[in-house]
């Protein structure tokens, strides 16, 4: 069932959540996790970033990239023995907002990623 989740564009998931729940802290933080635009803060524009930068950027969001991808897996297996309605439960609350959050990283990533080839 964990793959149903992953196999969806993450944004399909926070898309509902913004319109009805923008103040919500929570839901707030969710948002922002999922939205491929959203920066991290002193984050530059990957079509004007020199070398150092754009590998500077690479490195961080593959680092986030990589704790996102353990935080997915280790809900996978926390998962696999819990009840049938824990388990949809946490399909339908934290699997979709982590997901969110890999596919933001893994989009920055490739944005920067290609910054470097560029240059190099």
């Amino acid at each position: 069932m964990l793959l149903t989740f992953l196999r969806h564009r993450a944004q399909d998931y926070v898309m509902k959540f913004e319109r009805t729940h923008h103040q919500r802290p929570d839901v707030a933080a969710a948002v922002r996790g999922g939205d491929p635009k959203q920066t991290m803060d002193g984050e530059g524009d990957p079509r004007s970033a020199s070398l150092d930068q754009a590998l500077y950027w690479s490195q961080i969001y593959r680092e986030i990239l990589t704790m996102e991808e353990s935080v997915l897996e280790r809900i996978k297996h926390l998962m696999a023995k819990q009840s049938p309605p824990t388990r949809r439960e946490v399909e339908l609350t934290n699997v979709p907002v982590v997901a969110a959050q890999a596919e933001r990283f893994r989009q920055r990533l490739g944005f920067w990623t290609a910054r470097v080839r560029e240059l190099e």
